[in-house]
């Protein structure tokens, strides 16, 4: 039995990162070779010398919204929050609600001055609510107006600036959490590594907030992961196939890049254009059949994320490499340092 004790480890509260670095590329960057287990400190901009000519980074292009929206219970003026999960229809979304006692279905809640406008519909599995809204005018353009961005809890600093929660290559919105590998890249580092020869692939997974979900269950192989919306388009599969049948390595940027891949990839390894919804869980014992090298962030104790990890590169140099990192005092999580694994 794969037990979720088994991925734990200590954390000091204060290495939790509560801001963005001013620059995004000056994060500090362990590498861990996960056939060795042996691991280098450096810094991230380091990593334009180690992804080869030929080489491919996919990237996850899909873009953080506002999705937190904080209003009041028109019967009541109680205070509620409202966090946006996914597109159901026109006007109507997957949220979480807080608080749940309060939001049963037919309950009324006003955003702002009155603008928008929601009323709770069914409770769904898990407890999530079907939330329809009501408005006039591009919902997209009031969301921005009204809503903040979905900061994980342990961040309890104000995000000044909402831009550092994207990307700098965001660009079709859908997610309630940032791919946060990806937060590293400035545009002159994607732009030097494509002058060096490295392909940049983008796909797409809109990342909700079940990837982040506690692992409850003692057994991991009992925990239940939520779908999430993925897309790989025709031209990004084959460029990505024709990388691996070069020779050369696939690097996804994110464990968000890596489940897209392997939730579309064949038995053989070949990836397919593809597009639907993905609850794939990936722990030790996985085979991995499109990716080579991974650059992603140090993740929770016990979560799917460091299972995710410790499939690739193995359990026990994962915790050894984070013991490494705790002692040299990285930054950890969302707005934290990276490890590019090999």
């Amino acid at each position: 039995m794969l037990n979720k004790k088994d991925f734990y480890y200590y954390l000091p509260e204060e290495l939790i990162a509560q801001d963005p670095l001013e620059r995004r590329d000056s994060s500090r960057l362990m590498t861990l070779n996960r056939r060795t287990g042996e691991f280098e400190h450096k810094v991230f901009s380091d990593i334009e010398g180690l992804i080869n000519p030929g080489d491919c980074l996919v990237l996850n292009n899909t873009k953080v919204i506002p999705a937190r929206l904080l209003g009041v219970k028109e019967d009541t003026g109680a205070a509620v929050e409202i966090l946006l999960l996914k597109r159901r229809g026109k006007d109507t979304f997957e949220t979480i609600v807080r608080p749940g006692k309060k939001l049963r279905p037919g309950a009324r809640v006003s955003f702002g001055s009155g603008e928008l406008k929601a009323q709770i519909e069914e409770v769904l599995e898990g407890g999530n609510r079907l939330v329809r809204f009501e408005f006039e005018g591009v919902f997209e353009e009031i969301l921005d107006r009204l809503g903040q961005m979905p900061l994980p809890p342990y961040i309890k600093h104000e995000l000044k600036d909402r831009d550092r929660y994207n990307t700098v290559y965001a660009r079709y919105e859908g997610s309630a959490a940032a791919p946060t590998a990806g937060l590293h890249f400035t545009e002159e580092l994607l732009q030097r590594l494509s002058d060096k020869g490295v392909r940049m692939v983008y796909i797409t997974l809109h990342v909700g907030l079940g990837t982040f979900r506690p692992v409850k269950e003692d057994d991991i192989l009992k925990h239940k992961m939520h779908s999430e919306y993925y897309e790989i388009s025709r031209e990004s599969a084959e460029a990505i196939n024709s990388v691996k049948a070069s020779g050369k390595r696939v690097i996804a940027v994110g464990t968000t890049s890596t489940r897209t891949l392997e939730s579309a990839a064949e038995p053989d390894g070949r990836l397919r254009a593809d597009s639907g919804e993905t609850d794939i869980f990936i722990y030790p014992g996985y085979k991995f059949k499109v990716i080579d090298g991974l650059i992603t962030n140090f993740h929770l104790p016990e979560s799917t994320l460091i299972m995710l990890v410790s499939a690739l590169a193995g359990r026990e140099n994962v915790l050894r490499a984070y013991r490494a990192a705790i002692e040299e005092r990285y930054r950890f999580f969302s707005f934290g340092d990276a490890m590019y694994i090999y």
